[in-house]
C-alpha cells in the first residue's frame, strides 16, 4: 500500500491466488497510507486444456460453496509441491519444504512463485525469471500440473459469493486458442461473465484493441491491472497498468446490487 501511494495509485484491488489472504491487513495499510483496498480473488481455472485465471472482486469470503473449492485446492498445491521438490531433485536442485516456506511467510496458497523464490535464494537462478524460464513453466522438467475449477463453474460461484467475474489477462500463455471471441461469448451468455481485462503488461496494443471491441460488443467491462506479485515479479509494478474509473464504478454498483463487499472503496467513489 506504501508503494501504491508512492506511486499516485488511489485503488488497489487485492486479488491473491486462490486464496483472500491479507485483506484485513491490506485495508488498515490502506488507511495509514491514503490507499482505497478492493476485496478480490484470482482463482485458477481451466477451459479444455487452458489455464485461465479468474478475477473475483468483492465476493464475500465466508460464502461455503467457494470457501470448499479454495480448501480442496489448497490440499492439491501442497501436494504439487512435494512433486515439483522431487523433479528439481531429480535436475540436481536440492531444496526443501522448509525453504519453500521460509519464502512463502504466513502464505497459506503455495504456489510456483515460493519455490522460484527458494532457487534464487540457494543460487541456483539469477531471479524468478530465470526459474520458470528454464525449470517451472508449463510443461517445464520440474512442472507439475495443479487442480484447478472448470472456468464457468468459477464464474458461478463468484457470482454465487456476491462478486464480479472478470477475465485476467485472456491472451497470454497460450490462452487465447482457448479464449476465442466465440468462447468468451459463451461465458456471458451462459454463465453471465462480467468483465475481461484488457490493459495488461503482457497484452500488445494489437491484443488490447482486439480485446477492447470484443468487450465492446459483448457488453462486458473493461479493466487493467499491473499484476503486481511483489519485487519477484519485473515488469509489473504497481499503477503500470490501471483500470479507468468508469471501470471501477461499474464493478462497484455490480457488487453492490449482489451484496457483495467493496472493501474501503465505497467512500470516495464519488471523488474519483
Amino acid at each position: 500500500m506504501r508503494r501504491a501511494q508512492h506511486n499516485g495509485v488511489a485503488v488497489v484491488a487485492l486479488c491473491d491466488h486462490d486464496c483472500f489472504d491479507g485483506l484485513p491487513e491490506a485495508e488498515e495499510a490502506g488507511r495509514r497510507f491514503g490507499v482505497a483496498v478492493l476485496p478480490g480473488i484470482e482463482i485458477s481455472t481451466h477451459s479444455g486444456d487452458a489455464q485461465i485465471h479468474l478475477l473475483g472482486y468483492g465476493c464475500d469470503p465466508w460464502v461455503e460453496p467457494l470457501r470448499q473449492e479454495l480448501s480442496r485446492m489448497r490440499v492439491s498445491r501442497a501436494m504439487r509441491v512435494d512433486d515439483m521438490l522431487t523433479k528439481l531433485d531429480a535436475l540436481g536442485m536440492h531444496l526443501t519444504e522448509s525453504e519453500v516456506f521460509e519464502q512463502a511467510g504466513s502464505a497459506t496458497t503455495i504456489g510456483r512463485p515460493h519455490i522460484a523464490d527458494a532457487l534464487v535464494a540457494k543460487g541456483c537462478v539469477a531471479d524468478r525469471d530465470e526459474a520458470f524460464a528454464k525449470y517451472l513453466y508449463n510443461g517445464g522438467p520440474a512442472y507439475v500440473e495443479r487442480e484447478t475449477l472448470e472456468l464457468g463453474h468459477a464464474i458461478d460461484l463468484v457470482h454465487e459469493a456476491h462478486g464480479v467475474a472478470v477475465l485476467a489477462h485472456p491472451w497470454i500463455r497460450g490462452a487465447a486458442d482457448a479464449m476465442t471471441p466465440e468462447a468468451v461469448s459463451r461465458l456471458v451468455h451462459e454463465h453471465g461473465l462480467d468483465g475481461i481485462e484488457v490493459d495488461h503488461p503482457d497484452h500488445g496494443q494489437e491484443t488490447r484493441r482486439m480485446l477492447f471491441d470484443l468487450g465492446g460488443r459483448l457488453g462486458l467491462i473493461r479493466t487493467g491491472s499491473s499484476d503486481y506479485h511483489g519485487t519477484g515479479k519485473t515488469g509489473h509494478d504497481i499503477g503500470c497498468e490501471t483500470s479507468r474509473p468508469s471501470a471501477l464504478h461499474e464493478i462497484a454498483a455490480r457488487i453492490t446490487a449482489r451484496g457483495g463487499s467493496l472493501g474501503t472503496v465505497e467512500p470516495i467513489l464519488n471523488r474519483i
